[in-house]
């Protein structure tokens, strides 16, 4: 905090003037250094790689100019999506994008109950200033799976410092859950009024086009050449779910 990580005080020798001392030899100041992070995103899950549609462009292009060079119109953003729609593949598009266009930018990406755990951790460890320094250095902060913490009060309290403080500073903020921001029982209104105040996107379930065109990407990716008739039975047989999706088509080609 204030550029200063840590501080050293040296007892003079017995007799000696502090005066004669130099200031260096009596307190020993060490500025902090945040190194830019790098986060664990998969390097396949990116822009290129999202396939588009009526159901998510929405998503997708507020994910775009998140990552882009221009501050994004509305902040923070916050994707809503039910598991396996698409939501964590734009965190890491965006994480991936900004870190192509800025390599010495500091990202941090990670899901909710991560926060959570390094959180109690540093309560317990006795490193809390650590722990706020590091999250709240970040030009951008991504975290999934916000409702994992709902309902934790100090947890909430904490993430919403730290929003505040990235917020504040010119930082980006991303939050992706499986429900709108007013339907996480037991957030705090503090939190509901920061998240809720920028741009919540949904990602819905894919229609019948869109699967299609994830199936055949996916296809495509693999090298298989599946007929048209059973990426269409696929596309038809799971309806909701795009990891169920690929999954399948994975299955079969493995078969």
């Amino acid at each position: 905090l204030g550029g200063i990580s840590a501080i050293r005080v040296v007892a003079a020798p017995r007799g000696a003037s502090p005066a004669s001392e130099s200031l260096s030899a009596r307190i020993a100041l060490a500025p902090a250094q945040v190194a830019p992070q790098r986060p664990a995103f998969e390097p396949r899950l990116t822009f290129e790689g999202f396939v588009q549609g009526r159901s998510n462009i929405l998503a997708l292009n507020a994910a775009r100019r998140m990552a882009a060079v221009e501050p994004p119109q509305f902040h923070p953003l916050y994707l809503r999506a039910e598991t396996g729609q698409g939501k964590t593949h734009l965190l890491h598009a965006i994480a991936a994008a900004t870190l192509a266009r800025d390599a010495s930018a500091s990202i941090i990406l990670m899901s909710a109950e991560k926060f959570m755990l390094e959180f109690v951790a540093a309560v317990r460890g006795n490193d809390m200033l650590a722990f706020k320094a590091r999250l709240r250095a970040a030009s951008l902060l991504l975290i999934d799976d916000l409702q994992f913490v709902i309902g934790k009060d100090s947890t909430q309290v904490e993430l919403l410092h730290t929003f505040d403080d990235i917020m504040s500073s010119g930082g980006r903020l991303v939050v992706a859950a499986d429900r709108l921001p007013h339907r996480l029982d037991g957030i705090d209104q503090r939190l509901l009024s920061r998240l809720a105040g920028g741009l919540v996107a949904d990602i819905d379930p894919p229609d019948l086009a869109l699967r299609v065109a994830i199936l055949e990407r996916k296809a495509a990716t693999l090298g298989a050449d599946v007929p048209a008739a059973v990426i269409d039975w696929i596309a038809e047989t799971f309806p909701r779910n795009v990891r169920e999706l690929e999954g399948a088509l994975n299955k079969l080609v493995a078969y």
